[in-house]
Parts: C-alpha cells; structure tokens; sequence
C-alpha cells in the first residue's frame, strides 16, 4: 500500500519583504515626527503672532499716552496758574469787603448787598477751593493713569536689558487692570524689600497682568481677596500672586501653561497668557511655579534671577 507524505507548506519570505516592511516604518515614523514638528511650528507660530499683536498695541498705547500727556500737561500746569489767580483775587475780594462798611447807608452799598446775595458769594468763597482742589485731584489722577500706561507698554524694541524696579511695574500693571479687579477682589500687597534685577520690564509687566487678571477671573463669589508677596533670596528675587477663587483641579494643573489650554468658558479666554508668561519668565532664566486647591484658591510664584550670568 503506498502512502503519501503530506508536507507542511511555509511561506517563503519574498526578497526584499523585510525591507519594504522596515521602510514602511520609517516612513510612518517620519510622517508621526513631522506631524509633532508642524504641531509644534504652529504653536510657535500663535506664540509669534500673539506677541507681535502685544507689540503693536503696545506702541499704539505708547502712542495714545503719549498724545493724552500732552495736553493734561498744560491742564495741570494751568491749574497751578488759576489757583495763584484764584488767591490774589480772594484777597481782593477782602479788602472789598472791609471798604464795604465806610459805604454804609448809599445806594451803592444797597447794591452790593443785593448783589452779594443773589450771587451767594459765602458759598462761592468756600466752594471755588473745593472744586479747585477737587478738579485737581482728577487731573492728577489722569496723569498717574497716563503714565502708569506709557509705563507698561513701553515697548523694548532694542530688546536691551535694563534695571528696573519689580515693585514699580506690579503697581503700574495694578492701575491699569484696577476696572477688572476693584469690583472682585481686595488687594493686598505684601511687599518685601527687592533690589533692581536685570530684565525687559514691559513683557514682565505682561506675566504681572495676565497673573492678576487669571486671579480676578477666578474669583467666582461676591467678593475675594488677591495677595502679592515680594521678596529675594542673595540671587533671586520672587513674586507671588495668591487668589482666593475656586482653584484649580489636579488634572488640570499639568497642562496650564500648554498653549490654548484654558478652562474658561468660550469666548472669554485665549489660552496664550500663562503660555506667554511661561515663555517669558523662562526668557529670563526664571521659572514659574503653581499650587492651588480647589475650592480654596491658586497661587503663582515666579522666581527670576537678579542678574544673569554673563554665558547666558
């Protein structure tokens, strides 16, 4: 009886087939580095756009402040010349007065009398100082807002690092956020004593104000309290910006400072200004760091050095 052997029959791997499997891979290796490249150009790309658009309304705020100055300079400087006026002609008006009684009983005194009535020269006398001091009061104010505003927008387009005062630009940031904050939250400053550090001091303004307003913004309840803190180590200087909000949840802290990550509603937030802060802070070779608990508010700290070191 004959019988047959039946072989199992391999596949034989075709010449070439490894090859064309390895290249497959490195091709969609390739493309997976190029998506992550493109990815991160675009990032970049935000980056670039959302700075040359703070640029550009820096200089126009520059511009603006500028222009403003200039004529509350004259006001201001008119006020001081009608306040001299003002007094020279008080006193003439006194000694008006004193002469009045030697015209006792003529026509012209009746007159004057009815006049100084109709007119309410006292109250006149007493509240042309008020509105001058009041109207004054104003005018300075408009000018510290001016100021504070050519300030913080001044625009580094050397991009020369200078000593600048930290305490001085959180203060000028503070007045020109002050609408955002004052119906939300109380203020406290806790300053400690800092020494003039090294740095570009309008785009640290930019981290200050974006700090502050993320603060303002995370105050849900009628009224909370956001605390700035200074202090400085013999190398470094820090500023913590500390809100009494809702926080922050855990799954969310890794990825605040991701580009256009934000857990504000649609519409009312970019995702660029902790972004941007990053960047920036680490420009000047700082670091910014965050603890928060929900419930129970966030606190920021940025930590930047006093000067650099010269290989940076």
């Amino acid at each position: 009886m004959n019988t047959t052997a039946t072989a199992s029959v391999l596949p034989v791997p075709m010449p070439g087939a490894d090859a064309a499997e390895h290249r497959v891979q490195e091709l969609l290796r390739a493309n997976e580095e190029l998506k992550q490249l493109n990815a991160r150009l675009s990032d970049a790309q935000d980056k670039l756009m959302q700075s040359e658009k703070m640029a550009s309304i820096g200089q126009l705020a520059a511009g603006v402040a500028h222009e403003i100055n200039n004529p509350i300079g004259f006001i201001f400087s008119n006020f001081g010349t009608l306040e001299r006026y003002l007094d020279d002609l008080f006193e003439m008006l006194a000694a008006y007065e004193e002469a009045e009684s030697a015209l006792a009983g003529s026509p012209v005194a009746a007159r004057l009398k009815a006049l100084r009535e109709k007119i309410e020269l006292d109250f006149l006398k007493e509240d042309i100082p008020t509105l001058m001091t009041e109207s004054k009061d104003g005018i300075t104010r408009v000018r510290n807002i001016v100021q504070n505003l050519k300030d913080f927008s001044r625009v580094d387009t050397s991009q020369k690092w200078v000593l600048a005062d930290l305490h001085h630009g959180i203060d000028s940031t503070l007045n020109i956020v002050n609408n955002e904050i004052k119906y939300k939250a109380e203020v406290v400053k806790d300053y400690g004593q800092l020494p003039d550090i090294e740095c570009l001091p309008s785009e640290l303004n930019q981290v200050f104000l974006n700090l502050l307003v993320n603060a303002a913004h995370a105050i849900r309840a009628d009224r909370g309290t956001i605390t700035i803190r200074t202090g400085a180590t013999d190398t470094h200087v820090w500023v913590e910006v500390q809100d009494t909000g809702e926080g922050i949840a855990k799954e969310n802290l890794v990825r605040i400072f991701d580009p256009f990550f934000t857990t504000k509603p649609v519409g009312q937030g970019t995702g660029l200004g902790l972004s941007l802060s990053y960047g920036i802070v680490k420009k000047h070779l700082g670091h910014i760091d965050v603890t928060s608990e929900p419930g129970a508010g966030t606190c920021f700290r940025v930590t930047l050095p006093i000067r650099h070191p010269e290989e940076a």
